[in-house]
């Protein structure tokens, strides 16, 4: 079976660095994966904002979800153009100059237009790819959005069609002049790594802590 590739538009095409760009669907479905945080942008009387958000990826779609009286949920459902972005920071890159100092990272860029779900068992599907995108398992175990609830969120669907990705790794790529200098070069790896799960104060006695929140991890 073939690598499914991305064609880029004029938007997300990476120009800057497009050595560090990929196309692979793989690749950028990867990313959307593991994020937890997405940054929305979009101009809405006449002003640019840039706003964060949860998000999830279902299939080639991503799901943005909120109240709906947002100011980004109500301007990005009306049909303008809307970017959103995913950043994973991976580590520190500590060149011998500080020119060449940078980061290792991976990022993925999407554009569209997104669409409102009305449909309620699309709705209850987003909710269920929110809920996975940050702790799997925690669906089966925690009470489902009732009637009201989902009247109360809107759900925005956007297209994964036209996104890229842009990734750097590796350590510092000094030229030959620096490399003779007496200078501590490398990398600093980055991770998220979450600390032992506090129960909340009111949970009643004799409530394990469930395997999922015991070992989370990204």
């Amino acid at each position: 079976m073939s690598e499914v590739v991305l064609t880029p538009s004029s938007v997300t095409r990476v120009r800057r660095h497009p050595e560090r760009a990929n196309y692979r669907r793989d690749t950028i479905y990867g990313i959307l994966d593991e994020g937890l945080i997405c940054h929305l942008g979009f101009v809405a009387q006449g002003r640019p904002w840039v706003m964060p958000a949860m998000y999830a990826r279902k299939r080639d779609f991503i799901y943005v979800h909120g109240s709906p009286s947002s100011r980004m949920l109500k301007t990005s459902a009306s049909g303008v153009k809307i970017c959103l972005t995913v950043s994973l920071l991976d580590g520190l890159v500590l060149a011998r100059s500080v020119f060449n100092h940078s980061m290792n990272y991976r990022s993925v860029v999407v554009s569209g237009r997104a669409q409102l779900v009305t449909d309620v068992d699309e709705k209850m599907v987003a909710f269920q790819a929110l809920v996975d995108q940050v702790i799997k398992g925690r669906w089966e175990d925690a009470r489902h959005p009732t009637q009201k609830e989902l009247k109360a969120t809107k759900v925005l669907r956007l297209d994964l069609k036209d996104a890229s990705a842009k990734v750097r790794q590796g350590p510092p790529l000094d030229p030959s002049a620096d490399q003779v200098l007496r200078i501590w070069a490398g990398e600093i790896p980055l991770r998220v790594r979450p600390d032992p799960p506090i129960p909340a104060p009111d949970l009643p006695a004799g409530i394990p802590t469930p395997d999922y929140a015991e070992h989370y991890r990204r």
